[in-house]
């Protein structure tokens, strides 16, 4: 097993690939699902924020589960959390906001 400059196993990929998933994964959150919900939120405003609530339990859920796992690390792993959560939390309720009060049409029936 390759051994790292510090002398643990080499975990160089996994934080490679934790880095590059990181970055997929905020981009696509701000990039499709805030902007379609505020450019169908005429459509979508009933449920919209039912099923933000749904995922925010979801990823606490998993948020709460990781830093119970990893104890040495719990401190960064929930201030993470509460700050994407957050994040996102106003994201959706801005798109929400915006859509309604936009003129212009959705692309949903």
């Amino acid at each position: 097993m390759p051994v790292s400059p510090s002398g643990g196993s080499n975990n160089y990929g996994i934080a490679f690939l934790v880095g590059a998933g990181f970055v997929f994964e905020v981009v696509a959150a701000y990039c499709s699902s805030p902007q379609t919900a505020e450019i169908n939120a005429g459509t979508r405003a009933k449920t919209l924020m039912k099923w933000v609530n749904i995922g925010m339990v979801g990823a606490a859920g998993f948020v709460v589960v990781a830093a119970v796992i990893d104890r040495k690390h719990a401190t960064a792993i929930l201030t993470g959390g509460l700050l994407a959560g957050g994040s996102m939390y106003y994201s959706y309720g801005h798109a929400k906001k915006a859509g309604l009060a936009s003129a212009e049409p959705g692309t949903e029936d």
